[in-house]
């Protein structure tokens, strides 16, 4: 699985770090990556209270930053290196800092322990949430205390023509991309490969209204169509995408299909709790256009309620509100 050149892990504070650590060491080895490692510390301004203590926001920052860099050497050594390692310490908000990092050095994929919210339901916190709306990158977020290898892995997908022909081929460009990767992530890992699609029949409701009379035999024979043509539609961009790795002697697992009919923000969610997975793999296109965009509403439904790893891809084109 060499996609990834230049990766960046972000050190988050969590109390066990060394399973989403361990991920970007081996994912740097197998790509012959550069890996480098941040840690972003609270900015201290003066202050009365550190004036008492007979100290300067100058020197109370430079021990901030000299205790974070300490913690990343101890991070490194818990881990099994075997390649080299740069270290960075910043001052600033977190996710503003990282993605400026991205923006400066061109990372092409950010690696971060997601933040525990002690919120039921809740895994990714704040900053989590702002890097899955506005890094430009792949944003890889591991689920704390996960060190044995994924089982399931799931990606979706959006196959629906009914949108303006750009955006279906924004789409069918991103959905291609989730594929390839979740692919070669299923390879590396020796894991299942699960691949869901959540689709409606337009007019359903409407159709079973009485104002209509439309008789059942034939709203479910419209139903049935309905669930073919995506089915066929789903076939045909995993024969795509088939081809194209074959092409480039990459193999591709054959996977679990998964058609549920409903809402994506609620059928999604709940089939990776059915199905206990890993890692879900998704894109944040959203509908108003790709520039500038932050993250879809559908896709923010689904992260809000994952109670796993998240790999979330942005579309090409995509540019960060935040600048260097």
């Amino acid at each position: 699985m060499k996609r990834f050149k230049n990766i960046l892990y972000v050190e988050g504070g969590e109390a066990d770090e060394t399973c989403a650590l361990a991920r970007a060491l081996e994912l740097a080895r197998a790509n012959q990556a550069r890996l480098s490692l941040l840690s972003v510390v609270q900015p201290v301004t003066a202050a009365p209270v550190l004036q008492m203590m007979g100290l300067s926001a100058e020197t109370l920052q430079k021990a901030l930053i000299e205790e974070s860099a300490h913690r990343l050497q101890q991070l490194i050594g818990t881990a099994d290196a075997r390649c080299s390692i740069e270290t960075n310490v910043v001052a600033g908000t977190l996710f503003l800092e990282v993605i400026r990092d991205v923006l400066r050095n061109g990372r092409d994929l950010v690696i971060k322990c997601a933040e525990t919210t002690g919120m039921a339901g809740r895994l990714f916190g704040s900053d989590d949430l702002h890097l899955l709306r506005k890094c430009p990158c792949p944003v890889w977020l591991c689920k704390p205390s996960t060190g044995r290898r994924y089982g399931r892995i799931l990606v979706t997908v959006d196959i629906e023509q009914f949108y303006p022909q750009g955006e279906v081929l924004t789409r069918h460009e991103l959905n291609v991309r989730l594929l390839e990767l979740a692919a070669s992530m299923a390879i590396a890992e020796g894991a299942e490969l699960h691949v869901a699609y959540a689709w409606s029949a337009i007019g359903e409701g409407v159709l079973r209204s009485t104002s209509l009379w439309a008789a059942e035999e034939k709203i479910d024979a419209y139903l049935v169509a309905e669930r073919e043509r995506h089915g066929r539609a789903l076939e045909s961009l995993l024969a795509e995408v088939r081809n194209t790795l074959f092409k480039r002697g990459e193999p591709m697992p054959e996977p679990f299909r998964h058609l549920p009919k409903g809402s994506a923000r609620s059928e999604l969610p709940a089939l990776a709790r059915r199905i206990d997975a890993d890692l879900v793999v998704l894109g944040t296109l959203g509908r108003t256009g790709v520039p500038g965009l932050l993250i879809g509403n559908t896709a923010e439904a689904v992260l809000r309620q994952v109670e796993c790893s998240v790999l979330a891809l942005k579309p090409a084109g995509f540019v960060s509100p935040v600048t260097c």
